[in-house]
């Protein structure tokens, strides 16, 4: 019941408590009615004041001007009703009225300007400093376009008051005054101190995060504008109060190329379309939608589902015109209300820009739409454009030059061999003598066309293509290209293994799940049985390894040349199906299975030699070199591919030089040899691209190129790449690896201090749509990496909930009971610091019950160690018991443990037990045995030699605050400090024995 004072003040302190939102809005205008009818209109303020928080921070700026309203008449009526925080935020809320008046295009500028003029006359009767006044007056100049230079100098000339806005606030300002007057570089130095975190408030940094986005791509620091989406987003998301933040990050999406990211965010806020609060913040995120929208149009996504204004479904087309009649109309009513033309133009200029990057900028996020598939690209360090021939229109022109570069091995032919078949296909071509017999034509698409299938994973259906390939040259006479096609076909027909991903796709060899299978004894008889029939065609069609050129070629003969290509192309599916076979016996590295693939390897290396093939004797080496790493051979691995390289040179072919780049990097790597891995990573990609070689591991190598960038220390480029790679595995459906990616972008990003960011990925990983594709594993360690970043970012109760998602994903794991226990043990913790002890309590006895079943001492004293903590914290009328019950449990799983057992430490265990203790004891003011607590965690930490150095310090320290502050003994705990600052310098632990020397220094000088 709120019928007495108290009662509401109560009501009021538990409302003040709540978030921001619907709820707590609500409950505030309830507070205010049930406060109304009180004799006394103090408690009336308080609820008055809180409604007013709770419209300005849920962007209900209709209707906070009213709220204030009243609050002026009882600042005049009954002064003594307010105290002196109160007054105090009389003065300070002019501001948020003048702020809410210009957000409605329905109040005249003259009621703002009234105001302002009441705030300068009661600011001035105060005795209070003018910069506040001169801030709104620039305010509305701004909105207004008209007179911003003066306004601007007469507020930022000003010296700040206590009322003027807080350092951070102020600092948007300046920063987006100057970005409007088209100074992106001193507004991004304005703005330093707010960006990396110096400054803030409740309203910074996101703000000024999501204001800087743009200014950042334009500037070209594309890392720090990645990094301040993650986090600004997170923190904007939802808010009704921050419509316009949302806006700015939809639009940066469509400056970014990442309207899918886009398309999210716009599903995210949904409810924004229908918050009507505050008309020029819904401009704001109206604008923003209308930039995403329009670029998804104008690709040709017209027809797009998207989600628009709840009640109905929408396609990006009707969604924009539905924005851009809305925005419309706000715009026209607030320029007619101005009587200028500002806010109109600067919607105008937001929509006329494009997108400020050639490709999407990486942002580590997964998406449920994906990039164009047209999308590739090389990283910034190697620019490249792909090279690649004309199309000719003439159609005989066309096929000669697509058989000169599939004779030369070119990827880029590949558009040709498509122009072909789609030239054929729509009628725009007929087959024509001049390019030899139309069953040739046929078999050589039918090759293309298997290769094609063999990257989409359809080694069945390419298969049938280099069947019906082998059957047409056969018929044409071409024994060597048919006998070719017909044992590339064969070994993709071999028995699948998961490890056979080094070198698989060379050639356009694969090893597809789906096809039919043959097994090892067919297959090596099958093999054998080719090689006796290239045998018996060396007999009756000899070749003498000449030039290779293009006459024959493209004149539709099987001559010399072309018999040589086609024989060392058949020897090359031997390796390649000797090789398969090996892997599936490894890590056994001897045997029959063995020496058969060096022996093919060798026949191919050595052949392809006599031929003076060398982009064959490449080939051979990297079979090798693949092996030897597999093997653990990191030398002969490195020596091959090193060789295989200068073969590649060698060939005229530099195409081929991207996969020994990519295997020599990893060789590396594994070496701890990152910096010349990331220049052949570079180089591996870039040519890539350039070459247009699509059947080159793109995703894979730039998660190389991320690790190796980690290595060296440029957690920039980690971010960069495996932001790419993740991308890029996603567009190819492989999201299993694309989540495994992103975990490690996640441990780069916390690791270098970004936690926020790391969790944002983690967040995307885990949207509803990811997460029901995912290995369950894969996931559960996603949701436990996720629950300790929000812990770390004190999110607490968010983290808890997904620690209890967790337990959910793995009750069901019988063969992994230690996973219990951990899930278990920081869930409990996570819910004590939310403060949702019952939950909290709960979850400590199933951790403390799983711990009997599948023990891990370590992670459960830990767990009782924080609960002790955390009690405390509480200041529970019986806190003290129950911390030291912990902590007393904790001494019994210690002690239970045997000695030596793994993961458990015995003397960092019982001294941190032992300085938690004496902690908990301090507090409580028993002040001796506190100290005899901490004696026995420095004497615990000391049995840890060098590694106890650290722990022994703070133990130290905590001892000498309670001799000094608690028992007054402070010679003594000066000595104390003296000696262990002293040994920490000894053990080259420069800031621990700083912290020492500073306490001891306090102490001195009492």
């Amino acid at each position: 019941m709120l019928d007495t004072p108290e009662a509401v003040v109560e009501a009021l302190r538990e409302n003040n408590d709540r978030p921001h939102g619907l709820q707590r809005t609500i409950t505030a205008e309830e507070l205010v009615e049930a406060a109304e009818p009180f004799e006394k209109p103090d408690v009336l303020v308080t609820a008055l004041l809180e409604l007013m928080s709770a419209y300005e921070f849920t962007g209900e700026h209709r209707k906070s001007p009213v709220v204030f309203a009243r609050l002026l008449k009882l600042c005049d009526t009954a002064p003594e009703s307010f105290s002196q925080w109160e007054a105090h935020q009389v003065f300070w809320r002019f501001k948020w009225v003048t702020t809410s008046l210009l957000q409605v295009p329905e109040v005249p500028l003259a009621t703002v300007h009234g105001w302002i003029e009441q705030m300068r006359a009661r600011y001035e009767a105060a005795d209070h400093g003018m910069q506040p006044v001169a801030a709104m007056r620039y305010h509305v100049a701004h909105h207004t376009g008209t007179g911003v230079a003066d306004a601007y100098d007469l507020w930022a000339t000003r010296p700040r008051t206590e009322l003027s806005d807080c350092e951070a606030c102020e600092t948007r300002h300046v920063a987006w005054h100057q970005v409007t007057a088209g100074d992106d570089a001193g507004a991004l130095d304005t703005w330093r101190p707010v960006l990396d975190g110096s400054m803030g408030c409740s309203e910074e940094p996101q703000m000024s995060q999501a204001r800087a986005l743009l200014p950042l791509l334009r500037a070209g620091r594309t890392d720090e504008a990645r990094s301040h989406h993650l986090t600004g987003y997170r923190r904007v998301r939802g808010n009704t109060g921050m419509q316009d933040e949302v806006g700015m990050h939809l639009e940066f999406c469509a400056l970014s190329r990442n309207e899918g990211r886009g398309l999210e965010i716009l599903a995210e806020n949904r409810p924004l379309f229908d918050a009507t609060g505050a008309p020029l913040a819904r401009l704001g995120f109206l604008t923003g939608a209308e930039a995403l929208l329009a670029r998804l149009v104008e690709d040709g996504h017209t027809d797009t589902a998207v989600a628009g204004p709840p009640g109905r479904n929408w396609t990006a087309g009707e969604l924009l015109a539905h924005v851009r009649s809305e925005a419309d109309r706000l715009t026209t009513a607030f320029d007619a209300r101005n009587g200028t033309t500002a806010v109109g133009d600067r919607r105008r200029l937001r929509l006329a820009q494009r997108p400020l990057l050639d490709e999407p900028l990486p942002l580590g996020l997964r998406t449920s739409t994906t990039r164009s598939s047209a999308t590739r690209g090389a990283p910034e360090a190697v620019p490249a454009s792909p090279i690649g021939p004309d199309v000719p229109e003439d159609f005989v022109s066309l096929v000669r030059e697509a058989r000169r570069m599939a004779s030369a091995g070119n990827p880029a032919g590949t558009r040709l061999w498509t122009r072909i078949a789609e030239r054929l296909a729509d009628g725009t071509a007929t087959h024509d003598d001049r390019i030899g017999p139309e069953d040739l034509l046929r078999a050589e698409l039918a090759e293309q066309r298997a290769y094609r299938l063999a990257q989409e994973d359809r080694e069945t259906e390419g298969v049938t293509e280099l069947r019906r390939a082998a059957d047409l040259f056969e018929r044409l006479g071409m024994p060597w290209h048919a006998l070719s096609a017909r044992t590339r076909a064969l070994t993709w027909s071999a028995v699948p293994d998961d490890n056979t991903d080094g070198v698989a796709s060379q050639e356009g060899q694969g090893a597809d799940h789906g096809t039919e299978r043959l097994d090892a004894d067919a297959m090596r008889a099958a093999v054998d049985e080719a090689l006796r029939e290239a045998e018996r065609l060396k007999t009756e069609a000899p070749f003498t390894g000449e030039s290779l050129g293009e006459g024959e070629a493209a004149s539709g003969v099987d001559g010399a040349a072309e018999r040589v290509l086609e024989y060392l192309a058949l020897l090359y599916s031997c390796t390649f199906a000797a090789y398969q076979e090996a892997l599936r016996r490894l890590p056994d590295a001897s045997g029959p299975a063995m020496e058969r693939f060096e022996e093919f390897a060798r026949t191919l290396h050595s052949e392809a030699e006599r031929l003076s093939v060398p982009h064959q004797v490449a080939n051979a080496r990297l079979f090798l070199a693949d092996m030897a790493g597999r093997r653990g051979d990191a030398v002969r691995a490195e020596a091959e591919l090193r060789a295989a390289l200068k073969d590649v040179d060698a060939s005229g072919r530099p195409w081929r030089g991207s996969r020994p780049r990519a295997l020599l990097a990893q060789t590396l790597l594994s070496k701890d040899e990152p910096a010349e891995a990331v220049d052949l990573l570079h180089r591996a990609i870039s040519d890539a691209v350039r070459y247009d070689d699509t059947e080159f591991a793109l995703a894979p190598a730039y998660a190389l190129l991320g690790h190796a960038a980690s290595h060296l220390g440029d957690a920039g480029g980690a971010v960069r790449h495996l932001s790419e790679a993740a991308a890029r595995f996603d567009q190819e459906g492989a999201h299993n690896e694309a989540t495994d990616i992103r975990l490690q972008l996640a441990d780069v990003l916390a690791r270098t201090g970004q936690q926020a960011d790391a969790v944002a990925v983690l967040e995307s990983v885990l949207s509803d749509e990811a997460a029901s594709s995912l290995d369950e594993r894969l996931l559960a360690q996603a949701r436990l990496t996720l629950a300790r970043g929000l812990r770390e970012l004190e999110e607490y109760l968010a983290a808890a909930e997904e620690f209890l998602r967790l337990a959910d994903t793995v009750a069901a794991w019988e063969d992994d009971r230690a996973v219990h226990t951990l899930v278990a043990a920081e869930a409990a913790t996570a819910l004590a610091m939310a403060d949702r002890w019952d939950a909290a309590g709960t979850a400590y006895e199933r951790a403390v019950a799983s711990h009997a079943e599948a023990p891990n001492p370590s992670l459960i004293t830990h767990m009782m160690r924080e609960f002790a903590r955390l009690t405390m914290l509480a200041r529970e009328a019986d806190g003290v018991d129950t911390a030291l019950g912990h902590l007393a449990q904790a001494d019994a799983i210690g002690a239970d443990v045997p000695e030596g057992a793994e993961n458990f430490v015995a003397w960092y265990e019982s001294g941190e037990v032992h300085y938690r203790r004496a902690r908990v004891l301090a507090e409580a003011e028993r002040f001796p045995e506190a100290l005899a607590e901490a004696e026995a965690a420095i004497a615990a930490h000391e049995q840890g030699g060098e590694q106890g150095e650290v722990p022994r310090a703070e133990a130290v320290r905590i001892a000498a605050l309670i001799e000094g502050n608690g028992l007054g003994r402070f010679h003594e705990a000066i000595a104390r400090l003296t000696t262990a600052a002293a040994r920490c310098r000894k053990a080259d632990l420069p800031e621990a024995a700083r912290i020492l020397d500073a306490l001891r220094e306090d102490y001195l000088t009492r």
